[in-house]
């Protein structure tokens, strides 16, 4: 890799305050964005991460175009001194679709992830496959590649996106993605 990369998930929502699955572009773009439980954790982890990774106002910042993770975008950048135009936006950062289970309890994702383990191709219940996200969250991470070299960039997204990511950099079975350890909501993390 010729970046540094940070993976970043969204603070605490609304729809984490909900307890509820949402993954619909339709409902997640417009609305359920951070609560301020989750703008105080994305502060805290900024300025965390801004001293211990010297991350500073030429730290690129790419996000998700759900509201939670926008908004989590815009803290990070107001404390490393970025403006809010520099931020980039990208679809392949969106959360994971989640189909059937759209605004059902989030006691419901084990089910997801119990089809995850057995076939990361699985489509069951009309949820986004594994191996899905993981294409076109590697083309987000090639593009980058290609364009800046030396570059210190934060990508935000959500819990499954990031956790299948780290799993390919980590060379784990994506289809067991759910091994890794889960990036707490507004948790920025180092992805060697």
């Amino acid at each position: 890799m010729k970046n540094e990369y940070f993976f970043a998930r969204h603070g605490r929502s609304l729809a984490n305050e909900q307890g509820i699955i949402l993954s619909d572009p339709v409902q997640g773009i417009a609305g359920f964005g951070l609560t301020e439980e989750g703008r105080a954790q994305v502060r805290v982890s900024i300025e965390g991460a801004k001293e211990k990774y010297a991350l500073d106002a030429a730290t690129s910042i790419i996000s998700s175009d759900f509201l939670r993770a926008r908004e989590t975008a815009e803290s990070i950048a107001d404390v490393l001194g970025v403006s809010h135009t520099q931020i980039e936006f990208s679809q392949n950062l969106r959360e994971r679709y989640f189909g059937d289970w759209e605004q059902t309890p989030d006691t419901n994702y084990p089910k997801v992830w119990y089809h995850d383990q057995h076939d990361a191709n699985s489509t069951e219940d009309g949820v986004e496959s594994v191996n899905s996200v993981l294409a076109r969250m590697k083309k987000l991470i090639a593009e980058l590649e290609e364009r800046y070299a030396g570059k210190k960039i934060i990508l935000i997204s959500h819990g499954d996106p990031l956790q299948i990511l780290q799993a390919s950099f980590e060379h784990i079975p994506v289809a067991e993605h759910n091994t890794v350890t889960l990036l707490r909501t507004g948790e920025i993390r180092k992805v060697e």
